[in-house]
């Protein structure tokens, strides 16, 4: 029986997914270790967070992170909303806030160089991500989706993808949706080396 293109690519895709993964983060090694120990010296709490995610076909794993907030921060959103609607309103539409009193000072830092989401390469390998796709979703996004949402996770989610290079969290969620969706519909190689490349550039 004859594999359709979509499987094949799927193959090779995870097999350059497994080797990259591998070579970025025995590279990083050293910079990751700096990292480590400014978070524990910066602020209590853990290492990483590891915040649950819907994978390929919804089932649900946790994405890691390097921690950019103060311990306690789920807590503390509770609160910061229940004070203010403005940002409670904000959160409910981009399940973020775009200024989060939570975040400490070197988190801002991991945050705005992406660097913070370099623990993700650990999914790759664990087969849970892929290097490019669609940003994976929480549980309670899935009804932003509606009949979209089988296509959405037809796929392996992403650390980077269409979203991250054409504007990210300076787009709204419908735009993001849209984005994503996109790169399920136009999934291949071309695609892929175009958001790969365009990756460095939005970084640089």
């Amino acid at each position: 029986m004859k594999l359709s293109f979509k499987i094949k690519y799927k193959i090779f895709k995870r097999i350059a997914d497994i080797l990259f993964s591998i070579i970025i983060l025995a590279l990083l090694s050293p910079a990751l270790l700096i990292i480590v120990f400014i978070i524990l010296i910066t602020s209590k709490g853990l290492i990483f967070f590891n915040h649950p995610r819907l994978g390929e076909n919804g089932k649900l794993f946790k994405c890691i992170k390097f921690r950019t907030m103060y311990e306690g921060s789920q807590e503390k959103l509770a609160e910061i909303l229940n004070e203010n609607k403005e940002l409670q309103k904000e959160f409910e539409t981009n399940f973020k806030l775009r200024k989060d009193p939570r975040i400490t000072p070197f988190g801002k830092f991991l945050r705005k160089t992406s660097i913070d989401e370099l623990p993700q390469f650990l999914n790759v390998i664990k087969g849970e991500m892929s290097i490019i796709g669609p940003r994976p979703i929480v549980p309670h996004e899935k009804d932003r989706y509606q009949s979209d949402l089988n296509l959405l996770l037809s796929v392996k989610p992403g650390i980077t993808g269409l979203w991250q290079v054409k504007g990210r969290s300076k787009t709204t969620y419908g735009t993001r949706k849209d984005l994503d969706l996109s790169y399920v519909r136009k999934f291949g190689l071309k695609l892929d080396l175009k958001i790969f490349f365009k990756t460095f550039y939005v970084l640089l």
